[in-house]
């Protein structure tokens, strides 16, 4: 119960700090700019304006939400570091573990509800361009969700060990390999060399698949989806959020800071 209340106060005062971050609105303003203006975009085809809308929107809510949650998160650690409250905080009775759960759930509480924000945006542009919205559109932002907390939960293993611009290197990484393992696999399954083949199945397996979470293309275009493979994307998405809130865990354990 402790440890619960523990990481239940750290996620609080993380969501206090997040909602001040000027980096957070100024992403922010940008993504609900594009938004509105591919309203616009829109208008300049005359064939699919509806489905180009919501193509540009949902992109743009990936995109800042993922930015969002680098930019934010390798920090996250960091700061509480420079400002020396990490002493502070750990010299109470405060697990480690509860340090790192806390200021992960304070980082998604708020992007979930950046991306409400940016999905409420959305819907009012589809409903005034008159493009149909349905279940689709619903689960390609609930998949969003999914994603941002699987980017958030490898920014905080970063943060846990590095400074901010080497974390924000390593989960940019990631993040851009992340949707590229699918294209890299089918690639290595066509080279003729064993060493190639056998790289891109093991960059396969070691990184998450981030493209699983993106379904636009069903969304925009009014393609169903499976169920099996939603569900299989959620658990995905929470066995690489466990794994990697575990290693942030271990590695913020073995952290000296003197």
């Amino acid at each position: 119960m402790r440890w619960f209340g523990a990481a239940v106060a750290i996620a609080a005062n993380t969501w206090r700090d997040a909602i001040r971050s000027k980096v957070l609105y100024v992403l922010l303003f940008f993504a609900l700019l594009l938004i509105a203006t591919s309203a616009t975009l829109a208008t300049l085809s005359y064939v699919e304006r509806e489905r180009i809308l919501q193509d540009v929107s949902l992109a743009a809510i990936r995109f800042f939400g993922a930015a969002i949650a680098i930019f934010v998160g390798v920090g996250l650690v960091h700061r509480e570091v420079d400002r020396r409250t990490i002493f502070t905080i750990l010299s109470k009775p405060v697990d480690r573990s509860a340090f790192i759960a806390g200021k992960y759930l304070g980082l998604v509480a708020t992007l979930w509800a950046l991306l409400a924000v940016m999905s409420l945006c959305f819907v009012l542009a589809s409903l005034a361009a008159g493009a149909p919205l349905g279940m689709g559109h619903a689960i390609a932002l609930g998949l969003i969700a999914v994603e941002l907390a699987v980017v958030v939960a490898f920014a905080t293993l970063f943060s846990s060990f590095s400074t901010p611009f080497l974390a924000g290197c390593f989960s940019l990484g990631i993040y851009l390999l992340g949707h590229l393992t699918r294209n890299l696999h089918a690639i290595g399954k066509t080279s003729i060399s064993p060493v190639v083949r056998e790289f891109t199945l093991i960059v396969k397996r070691s990184l998450p698949d981030l493209e699983a979470f993106n379904r636009t293309i069903e969304a925009v275009h009014g393609l169903p989806i499976s169920g099996a493979e939603v569900g299989w994307s959620v658990a995905m998405g929470l066995a690489w959020t466990f794994g990697f809130l575990l290693a942030a865990v271990m590695a913020f354990e073995r952290r000296d800071f003197r």
